[in-house]
């Protein structure tokens, strides 16, 4: 499922690039897939982690190798990760973009759906339609497998406004392989982990997993804080100091390490058939860590719910674009009212902000939350207003001159300041009112940072762009 955070780093370091050229003949490739050429400025590529439990080549996995994977027999097409990289044509930087599985998109020939089922499900029906045609059990594979990439790839491209240009598809043991390939990857967490449905058992602190713990460790989704937003977190993070790995002299300079990565790329990794590979490579060997960095695309309600029941993450098509669009020049255009420029220089994440709602109306307290958010202030509770009503929208603080009650009043549009002894000196709330005229006025999540983050409704705070170029690895939930 995760398989394709490990190869993301492998493109876009151009790692090993000196001997991708006899990788050329062996890699698994999938062809007729209606990519682009890179002509907006950029090579956009879509890397997908896939649940299958069989090689690149369609070989079925040993036992062993199955039972090393910790994720059952269960014959599956998923992609539970889908990562689009922005590299611009220069080869300076890179993005990787993720975004989340349950995301509500339009699949063509399906209408609305989470986006992780445009392959499955698109490659089940056409391959169901072939086989009532007649159509041999191995030819009706090849060819539904080709018609759901090509629904993954436009259901891409219709959310982010982007041309996808190059495809690549990893399945879990890939993960497993290119992991140990480095010797382990560095992580840290808040607080120990055991949780038997991902075999994610750990302890607190800094720590390297390899193989199969590295894989429970970015595959848990149980038992976590934020569920899959953290997920999302935790993948980032972990790509950020694959990345580290990878880039180490330990891990270039070492033959038998480039030889087992290369390996796991032959073994793992199918390509679209038009990616002249080296090329690209080659064009991003001197690609520094510091100039590869993580987000994900902003969302409107991280605890979506369709008419049917059914969760879901909520996407804004057009507030998705924008961003992509803006990361070419390193900014994004603006989908909300900037934070005043005459607000105080505080660090957001050192303050908690609750947001109750005293307007009246439905999801604005979730909107602002999530605007907050975006700006980098801690979520705290999100609700309905339980004090004596207000008559317009305040800021409420233990020291109302503080910095922090300033900042706040000046990011939600220059709310009056009260009193409010009961909330901890990094703690503001704010009281919303049917006056508030100012970011997540709509009840959607507003992101107004140079480079914005995942805008999660529910008042969970979205991560910051995670970059590869620090060091160490960041802790996480």
């Amino acid at each position: 499922m995760i398989a394709a955070l490990a190869v993301v780093v492998l493109v876009v370091t151009g790692v090993a690039w000196r001997s991708v050229d006899s990788l050329r003949s062996n890699i698994a490739t999938a062809g007729a897939l209606g990519l682009g050429g890179g002509v907006d400025g950029a090579v956009d590529i879509l890397m997908v982690g896939t649940d299958s439990r069989t090689d690149a080549h369609g070989n079925s996995l040993s036992q062993a190798e199955l039972d090393s994977l910790r994720a059952g027999e269960e014959v599956a097409s998923n992609t539970d990760t889908i990562v689009l990289i922005r590299v611009p044509n220069d080869g300076s930087s890179a993005t990787a973009i993720s975004i989340p599985r349950d995301s509500y998109v339009e699949v063509p020939g399906i209408g609305m759906s989470k986006i992780n089922a445009a392959y499955g499900a698109t490659k089940e029906n056409k391959r169901l339609e072939l086989v009532e045609q007649g159509v041999g059990d191995a030819d009706a594979e090849d060819r539904s497998t080709e018609a759901g990439r090509e629904a993954l790839i436009e259901s891409v491209a219709n959310l982010t406004g982007i041309t996808v240009d190059h495809y690549a598809e990893v399945g879990l043991l890939g993960f497993v392989l290119l992991t140990d390939a480095v010797g382990g990857v560095a992580v840290c967490l808040n607080a120990p982990v055991d949780e038997p449905m991902s075999g994610a058992n750990f302890p607190a602190g800094e720590q390297t997993l390899s193989g199969a713990d590295a894989l429970s460790f970015v595959r848990q989704r149980h038992d976590l804080p934020r569920g899959d937003l953290d997920r999302i977190v935790r993948q980032q993070v972990f790509m950020a100091s694959l990345v580290r790995s990878v880039l180490s002299a330990k891990t270039l300079s070492n033959p038998s390490k480039l030889s087992q990565l290369s390996g796991a790329v032959q073994r793992s990794v199918v390509l679209d058939s038009d990616w002249d590979i080296l090329q690209f490579a080659t064009r991003l060997q001197d690609l520094a860590g510091g100039k590869v960095k993580f987000e994900t695309i902003p969302v409107v309600d991280i605890n979506g719910v369709t008419d049917y029941g059914e969760s879901v993450v909520e996407v804004d098509p057009a507030a998705v674009k924008r961003y992509v669009e803006g990361l070419l020049d390193g900014s994004s255009e603006d989908t909300g009212s900037p934070q005043p420029t005459d607000a105080p220089d505080i660090d957001p994440s050192s303050v908690t902000v609750d947001v109750a709602n005293d307007s009246g109306i439905d999801g604005l307290a979730n909107g602002v939350a999530s605007s907050l958010g975006a700006l980098g202030y801690t979520g705290g509770t999100v609700g309905n207003y339980e004090g004596t009503s207000v008559s317009g929208t305040t800021v409420q603080a233990s020291d109302p001159d503080s910095d922090a009650a300033k900042a706040v009043a000046a990011a939600v549009g220059g709310a009056a300041v009260t009193v409010d002894d009961s909330l901890a000196s990094d703690t503001v709330r704010v009281v919303l009112a049917a006056d508030y005229a100012g970011p997540g006025v709509d009840g959607t999540a507003t992101t107004t940072t140079a480079e914005p983050e995942l805008a999660a409704a529910g008042g969970e705070s979205p991560a910051p762009p995670i970059d590869a170029g620090s060091t160490g690895p960041a802790c996480v939930n």
